[in-house]
């Protein structure tokens, strides 16, 4: 028998896209480092949970192409770590500003990000036979019953519902 969950989100959720395209595989010099750089943020944000980080699915879209699917907390504390001078972020972006400045960057890399703060009642999730994961791994999960065996009844489960229970 199949076992059904769904993720036990509450409210808003944050969802950050962030990766990285090697458009010169010969620029090693300059791709390896983003590369690196994001190991060395996302294992700054498993150290210190309270910066927001609630889960993260390292995933490739090509042999050029790696990014990260990132659940936050709240966007306010995803601004936070992204402008905190203390954090790994800020000396990485800096250095990249520097570099774009001086003419030392030629397109042999390039990065991006998507940022989507989702209401509640904009999202829903099922997992058949799985551990936690994506959003389940951010907020928990619960047994699909919980929140509806249907998607529409899924996406209209408000967070009040689970209080009056």
């Amino acid at each position: 028998m199949v076992t059904r969950t769904t993720a036990d989100a509450k409210g808003d959720v944050v969802v950050l896209l962030i990766g990285m395209r090697i458009n010169r595989f010969r620029a090693v010099h300059l791709w390896l480092p983003v590369l690196l750089a994001m190991g060395r943020m996302l294992r700054e944000l498993e150290r210190d949970p309270a910066r927001g980080l609630r889960a993260k699915v390292l995933l490739t879209a090509s042999p050029r192409t790696y990014y990260v699917v990132q659940y936050w907390e709240s966007k306010d504390k995803l601004y936070a770590y992204a402008t905190a001078p203390d954090a790994f972020h800020h000396k990485v972006w800096a250095r990249l500003n520097r570099k774009e400045r001086a003419g030392k960057l030629h397109g042999e890399v390039g990065i991006w990000h998507e940022t989507y703060v989702v209401p509640e009642g904009s999202y829903e999730a099922v997992y058949g036979d799985m551990p936690a994961f994506g959003l389940a791994a951010a907020h928990g999960q619960v047994p699909l019953e919980k929140r509806g065996r249907y998607a529409k009844d899924r996406f209209a489960h408000r967070s009040a519902d689970d209080t009056a229970a």
